[in-house]
């Protein structure tokens, strides 16, 4: 929320924001009601997510694991677990 009543909807493409815009004045009318302001606006902004590289194989699922709990690592090598690598 910014100043003025100003409402800001963050969406990650043109795609939301058509969606958006086809129900917008509904929802404003909606949330002017609800909250008892008529002086609020809603915008749009999009906004890039940065996108991580797509992991294929096990290998990477599991390094990208490892990286979040490093005790799997100890799993791995304890009861001799292979991805067939």
């Amino acid at each position: 929320m910014k100043e003025d009543y100003q409402l800001v909807l963050e969406i990650e493409n043109t795609v939301q924001e058509d969606l958006i815009s086809n129900i917008k004045p509904e929802l404003v009318s909606w949330l002017r009601i609800e909250l008892k302001n008529s002086l609020i606006q809603l915008n749009t902004v999009i906004t890039e997510k940065v996108k991580g590289r797509i992991i294929y194989t096990d290998s990477e699922k599991y390094d990208e694991l490892v990286k979040e709990n490093p005790s799997l690592r100890l799993l791995k090598k304890k009861f001799n677990l292979d991805f067939g690598h």
